[in-house]
């Protein structure tokens, strides 16, 4: 099956992508602690998983070097390499990797509603 089966025909939800990544963000975002921590890495790590396809279907027919399908290809390596990274097991370490998931979550999410906006013309 090609990538494009595997795609639902809702559109991505990228409204609870950006509050799921906003948890650890925001200024007065509460550091979690423990199982809270474990969940929400997942949560996050779910996030970029299913954006990173989307965003390549959504830049796929646009030419190699167009601006918005190059910013995606750097978009999508950043977070391929954030989701393929482990930290150290310390909370300091795992507190910083779920963060530097979250902001990898909301630049997709940006340059998917970005290309949207874009597809969708004036």
């Amino acid at each position: 099956m090609t990538r494009r089966a595997h795609q639902s025909k809702r559109p991505t939800d990228t409204v609870t992508a950006r509050e799921t990544a906003q948890r650890l963000l925001g200024e007065d975002a509460d550091l979690p602690t423990g199982e809270e921590l474990d969940m929400l890495r997942l949560q996050l790590r779910w996030h970029a998983m299913l954006l990173i396809p989307v965003l390549e279907t959504a830049v796929q027919d646009r030419p190699e070097d167009a601006p918005e399908r190059v910013t995606a290809a750097d978009v999508i390596a950043e977070a391929r390499a954030r989701l393929a990274s482990e930290p150290r097991n310390t909370l300091p370490a795992e507190v910083a990797h779920a963060q530097s998931l979250s902001r990898s979550v909301l630049t997709l999410a940006d340059a998917l509603d970005s290309l949207r906006l874009v597809s969708a013309g004036p």
